[in-house]
């Protein structure tokens, strides 16, 4: 079936409002496979690169899946000016005091290319919000959670020496020595779709992502992602994540340069999409992969 299309010229669009691509890389790999994979992706001109930060994720929890931090370290080795983030890390299986410290190790090992990606994590019955056995949280809760998590890493990153008492979180006099390579801190891209969670990103975030509403047309998602836009007050730069969308933004090079062109008409900065798998999530052809970075990211800003 052929995927919906507006019918106007995308590399208009691309070319009068120029952004950045960004690519998702799962952690279904093991990195002797991977590697080659973050390295292309550079190679691309893909201006950031991606990975989930989940312990499982949906049915690919009964497959191979490795740890996001580990993965993006391996990543930063092998790569040279890529920036690296994860897509996006939330407080269902993680406390600030230790991420900050893995996230400063890996701020240094990469020389500065961390881009912090930061969600309120998916509600049960998601794998990550019921693995570890905690009680479930309402989605008023789960907001409320998000919040203490990220102004609990903030401090921890821009300050020496912190102390915090919250409902969900404490630190009590938590070191951050020598803090992160980036000053004040590694850029935090805030994942929001609601008003109170869009409060988060504009006060903390130096960029806010979106991945609209749940819904299986194309037209009504691109409606939400708009009104998601038109509400958002930051100032900062914005993503888009573009799979989130009713079809896969690498189901061919026009409909690619499409999405990325209705994308930069409301006005966002960066465009997500994700590496075509065999099958499952994300099933595609590498080679739309390939003609997309030969011939529509030469377009873009790098």
């Amino acid at each position: 079936m052929p995927l919906p299309t507006s019918g106007r010229a995308p590399l208009t669009r691309v070319r009068s409002r120029p952004v950045r691509a960004g690519i998702v890389i799962l952690p279904d790999k093991r990195w002797a496979d991977a590697r080659e994979r973050w390295t292309r992706a550079e190679e691309y001109g893909f201006a950031h690169a991606w990975t989930y930060d989940h312990l499982g994720w949906r049915d690919l929890v009964e497959g191979p899946w490795f740890d996001s931090m580990m993965t993006l370290t391996a990543a930063a080795a092998a790569t040279k000016t890529i920036r690296l983030g994860t897509l996006v890390a939330s407080p269902n299986f993680r406390h600030p005091v230790h991420f900050a410290r893995e996230i400063a190790a890996l701020d240094d090992i990469s020389q500065g290319r961390v881009i912090l990606g930061l969600g309120a994590g998916a509600a049960a019955p998601s794998f990550d919000a019921l693995v570890l056995g905690w009680p479930e949280l309402s989605p008023r809760q789960r907001v409320d959670r998000f919040g203490e998590f990220v102004e609990l890493l903030d401090l921890l990153l821009r300050e020496q020496q912190v102390t915090w008492r919250g409902s969900y979180y404490e630190a009590v006099d938590a070191r951050a020595t020598p803090g992160c390579v980036q000053k004040p801190r590694v850029p935090f891209v805030v994942a929001a779709n609601g008003r109170r969670s869009m409060g988060i990103a504009e006060r903390f975030g130096e960029a806010w992502i979106t991945t609209g509403a749940r819904t299986d047309d194309l037209e009504t998602w691109w409606k939400s992602v708009a009104e998601r836009a038109e509400r958002f007050a930051g100032s900062g730069d914005r993503y888009l994540s573009l799979d989130a969308a009713p079809g896969f933004s690498l189901s061919s090079r026009g409909f690619f340069e499409e999405q990325v062109g209705r994308a930069a008409e409301l006005g966002f900065t960066d465009a997500i999409t994700h590496w075509p798998r065999p099958d499952s999530w994300y099933a595609g052809d590498e080679s739309v992969l390939e003609e997309v970075a030969a011939q529509v990211l030469p377009q873009l800003t790098p």
